[in-house]
């Protein structure tokens, strides 16, 4: 082997070490997080997974989403998954292992912030509707117009009128908008009341995290038992045979993680999409072409 196919290959290697680091990254500072917070704050739900098995069953379902983004584009299909649940849930989380590997053009997330005056005035459910994919688009909502279940039902932010018509409306919502094509997914990511004040504790203690923590997130402790019926009322009369729910364990993150993203696959029936063979063009040489130098105060000081 000569010397200049061994340094290609060991930049091969280290560009897949890299793109591992991303997720081992993510996954340290979690575990960082778990140190900070004292003993006897969480669930006793045994062991996790082994931290091995967890990363291989990860980058295995992460190749398996690259194949269905792949087919969703090929076969121009139209596909939304709400996540929802409860404050520190951990419906973020799985947000970014089932982004992390897809091309943001073809999967993008949606998280809305709270509505401003004019959308309140509004259809409740047009500022949905704007972010609803074309053909070869999945969208992610990061909570959905399931709100006004949930946090605008507890807070007082709708009228018992207003709440009444949602559930009356969204089963002709959700069936119209499977009736026009869209794939359409809904998760419950589902934890305890212990779980949840182990995590808000954790966020409490790290200042990197505590961005997290909003006044809303708070009350969500006072108000538990309200969240707890309003959840139970929407599953009761939203889950719908066109587009059911699915309630996802996750108190154990990594677990919730892994099954949420299988969960998925299969939803989604796909096969590989023939492509043709990719060849690197060779690069175009003009004889007069003379690369400017960039001048030196332009660069960013190498302070690594």
């Amino acid at each position: 082997m000569t010397e200049e196919t061994q340094d290609r290959l060991n930049r091969i290697k280290d560009e897949i070490v890299d793109s591992f680091d991303e997720e081992l990254e993510m996954q340290l500072e979690e575990d960082r997080l778990d140190e900070l917070v004292a003993e006897g704050m969480g669930d006793e739900t045994g062991p996790s997974l082994d931290r091995r098995i967890y990363f291989r069953e990860l980058f295995r379902l992460q190749h398996e989403l690259v194949r269905l983004q792949d087919w969703v584009q090929y076969k121009k299909l139209k596909v939304v998954v709400l996540f929802e649940g409860r404050d520190s849930a951990g419906k973020g989380g799985a947000i970014k292992r089932v982004t992390q590997r897809l091309n943001p053009r073809v999967c993008r997330v949606v998280a809305l912030p709270a509505p401003s005056e004019r959308e309140r005035h509004q259809w409740y459910f047009q500022r949905y509707t704007a972010h609803l994919p074309t053909a070869g688009e999945m969208v992610l909502f990061d909570r959905s117009w399931y709100n006004r279940a949930g946090v605008e039902r507890v807070m007082g932010f709708c009228t018992s009128e207003e709440l009444e018509e949602f559930f009356r409306s969204v089963p002709d919502f959700e069936r119209m908008l499977v009736r026009s094509g869209i794939i359409l997914i809904k998760y419950w990511f589902s934890i305890t009341d212990e779980e949840q004040e182990f995590r808000f504790g954790m966020r409490i203690q790290d200042p990197l995290k505590q961005w997290k923590l909003s006044p809303m997130d708070l009350q969500s402790r006072v108000h538990w038992e309200e969240y707890t019926k309003a959840k139970e009322e929407m599953l009761e009369r939203t889950h719908i045979p066109e587009a059911p729910w699915w309630v996802v364990h996750a108190v154990d993150k990594k677990k919730a993680r892994l099954n949420c993203i299988a969960h998925l696959l299969t939803q989604i029936p796909y096969e590989n999409v023939p492509k043709p063979e990719i060849i690197l063009p060779e690069r175009m040489r003009n004889a007069d072409y003379h690369r400017t130098p960039v001048p030196l105060e332009m660069y960013v000081p190498e302070i690594y």
